[in-house]
């Protein structure tokens, strides 16, 4: 089945179960670009539900050959900062790294972004992994009964990402001046994620910049508190090996670089 054909078998699909979007799609442009949007904008409104073995095989062949087009970034290959750390800074697309653990910076709620097409990085990890994602992360809340407190983590399998799993932890939202709860919580983020990694043995960890952008965390701040709290870590006996700190804005690559002290 061609790219397009798969692309518009997964929206008639995805139709069929929500048939309140038939309306809003009605006349949209039948050409690959328009159709590809179309098909994550359905797959990031869609609630949780039983997933068909039908659109699950399309799905997931789609999704593997756009993880491979994308090509995967080996986060054992990146240089170190310094030549002797653990740690690696890297910018990019976050869903293009092959590591144990990738770092979804998520809501209290745990699905996934449900704004079509939208920016964050929560969106970006659901729209590459897969729909099963969003079901895992609706189990382990459904079970849990109540919302995803801020600064612990939970973790899920990677499903069509080249990592293996994801890590999903809910960061402080800033209202005005950063507090000392503020602080404490975006570490305890970091923390908790290191010390789930550590108990499951892996040995790799890809960290997006949590709790700025959106939840408005000063740059600076959030990557010495990140930074701080992930060295304080490695002065214990752990499985992990190499940890990234994977940025997506020149400025954020800046700031690490500085505070890690790159050449």
């Amino acid at each position: 089945m061609e790219y397009l054909e798969q692309i518009q078998q997964l929206n008639t699909m995805l139709l069929a179960e929500m048939p309140e979007y038939q309306s809003q799609t009605e006349g949209f442009p039948a050409g690959l670009p328009s159709q590809r949007r179309l098909l994550r904008s359905l797959m990031n409104v869609r609630p949780p539900m039983p997933l068909k073995r039908e659109f699950l095989a399309v799905q997931d062949e789609l999704l593997s050959a756009e993880r491979d087009s994308k090509g995967v970034v080996d986060g054992a290959a990146l240089p170190a900062v310094n030549g002797h750390s653990p740690i690696a800074v890297w910018k990019g697309d976050i869903t293009r790294l092959k590591v144990d653990a990738i770092v979804d910076a998520d809501n209290s709620a745990l699905l996934g972004c449900f704004c079509p097409c939208h920016g964050c990085i929560d969106n970006a990890i659901h729209s590459a992994a897969g729909l099963q994602l969003r079901d895992e992360c609706n189990q382990i809340m459904e079970a849990q009964g109540h919302p995803e407190p801020t600064g612990l983590a939970k973790l899920t399998k990677g499903y069509n990402l080249p990592a293996r799993y994801v890590l999903h932890t809910v960061g402080p939202i800033v209202q005005g001046c950063v507090t000392a709860r503020d602080r404490e919580e975006l570490a305890s983020c970091y923390r908790s994620c290191l010390e789930l990694v550590a108990e499951h043995g892996l040995e790799s960890i890809a960290f997006c910049c949590i709790s700025t952008g959106e939840f408005h965390f000063p740059n600076q701040e959030a990557a010495e508190i990140a930074v701080k709290t992930v060295t304080d870590f490695f002065q214990q006996d752990t499985s992990i090996k190499r940890v990234i700190f994977n940025v997506f804005k020149d400025i954020d690559e800046t700031i690490y670089r500085c505070i890690l002290g790159a050449d």
